[in-house]
């Protein structure tokens, strides 16, 4: 690991003002379990890492119908938090898939999101979700959705003189949701995982529907032609399989030293038909 100066800044302003002036010579640091092993491998030498972990930047409240989550609420909080259960159950379930104890204990939702990995849960989960991003800057803070935030792989649209401060996504109590994964061992990163949020109307038919997929492509996605598909139908077994085939059909995973893209698709249909189906039984339940 090659020599870095290290900077602990006390707040959001002065976090900022060295962001400002090293840009490209600073790397932030949250949690750490993705920028250490990242800097024990070389992949990165920044000059200076500035360590946000004394900044107000926890936290979680409800506001406006949205949750809204500070960067530096850990993976151990989203699993163990009673509100976020209430009030957006799937990230509790995603979180639980995350790593391992250490890595949930220490780990960090804005850090999850800053470094990108196609592979990860949270991620994946925000895109399902619609949820935005709160960005902090010497201009000013802007507002993206995660969709324009997850710009490629382990690359997002944070300025280097940037600091992601927040995250919401809206509640929903009312809405059916599952994650499944496949992962070579259990805590890896996934090879294939999928979200799936259903609701439904008083009829008992799907109202809205969304399906996001991680280890597919180069971010997060969805399938928008499996959700339209799903929109205004009952939730039949037939109904959600053709969903799942939709999306199978419309996504092109890559191969890598590990799986094919083949077998990566295989996976795609599995698993959102599990998820799918485990998602609308929990919308009966919730509605």
């Amino acid at each position: 690991m090659q020599a870095f100066e290290y900077v602990a800044p006390t707040s959001v302003d002065e976090a900022l003002a060295v962001l400002g002036e090293r840009r490209e010579d600073a790397k932030v640091l949250a949690g750490g379990q993705s920028l250490v092993p990242i800097l024990n491998y070389r992949l990165a030498k920044p000059r200076v890492v500035v360590d946000i972990n004394g900044l107000p930047l926890g936290g979680v409240g409800v506001e406006n119908g949205r949750l809204r989550l500070g960067a530096l609420t850990r993976h151990a909080t989203l699993e163990e938090s009673p509100e976020i259960a209430r009030e957006c159950p799937v990230l509790r379930e995603a979180a639980a898939l995350v790593g391992n104890v250490r890595v949930r204990s220490l780990g960090t939702l804005g850090g999850s999101l800053a470094h990108a990995d196609p592979a990860a849960e949270l991620p994946m989960v925000m895109v399902a979700l619609d949820a935005r991003v709160t960005l902090a800057g010497h201009a000013g803070r802007r507002t993206l959705a995660v969709q324009d935030f997850l710009t490629g792989y382990l690359t997002t649209a944070l300025g280097p003189d940037e600091l992601l401060t927040e995250i919401d996504v809206p509640i929903t109590r009312h809405t059916g949701w599952a994650v499944e994964e496949i992962s070579r061992r259990a805590g890896d990163f996934a090879i294939v995982a999928v979200t799936a949020l259903v609701r439904l109307d008083r009829r008992g038919r799907i109202d809205d529907a969304r399906l996001a997929f991680a280890g597919v492509a180069l971010t997060a996605v969805r399938a928008p032609a499996a959700e339209d598909a799903l929109r205004g139908q009952e939730p039949t077994s037939e109904r959600l399989a053709q969903a799942a085939d939709t999306a199978r059909s419309a996504l092109r995973p890559q191969s890598d030293a590990f799986v094919s893209a083949a077998y990566r698709r295989l996976l795609v249909g599995v698993l959102a038909r599990r998820a799918l189906a485990r998602a609308v039984a929990r919308a009966v339940e919730v509605r």
